[in-house]
């Protein structure tokens, strides 16, 4: 007498309100990633143009308006060449910002991300609350 499986048995795999489940689960994953990316993307803009202006800049006002020029460029909203915080060191100046995004998700409910960016060695790092 041969073994079998029974007709329940045989058939495995997702049930529609499994499927369903997923795809809402990814769909809320996509939103989320296209409502925060554009945040990053902002947050390298700045880091580059704080190391650009750093390096284009003799004193503060100059480093402050390299900082407005390409801040117009390159999509910056953020942060402005008077939020640059500028102190002067043994070699020149250095150049650091700090600012929140609040992203709205759902209601009440929102992200929000801390970003700080930072020409001096070893200080610069982002975290989300």
């Amino acid at each position: 007498m041969r073994v079998g499986m029974s007709a329940k048995a045989a058939h495995r795999g997702f049930s529609l309100g499994g499927f369903l489940f997923v795809i809402i689960i990814v769909a809320l994953l996509a939103v989320l990633g296209m409502k925060v990316v554009p945040t990053v993307i902002e947050y390298a803009a700045i880091k580059k143009a704080i190391v650009t202006a750093k390096n284009a800049g003799t004193t503060p006002r100059e480093i402050q308006d390299s900082f407005e020029k390409q801040r117009t460029t390159a999509y910056i909203d953020s942060v402005t060449g008077k939020d640059l915080e500028i102190v002067k060191t043994g070699d020149g100046y250095d150049v650091s910002v700090a600012y929140q995004k609040k992203i709205e998700l759902v209601g009440p409910a929102s992200l929000v991300l801390d970003y700080e960016a930072s020409t001096a060695p070893g200080s610069a790092g982002k975290s989300v609350q």
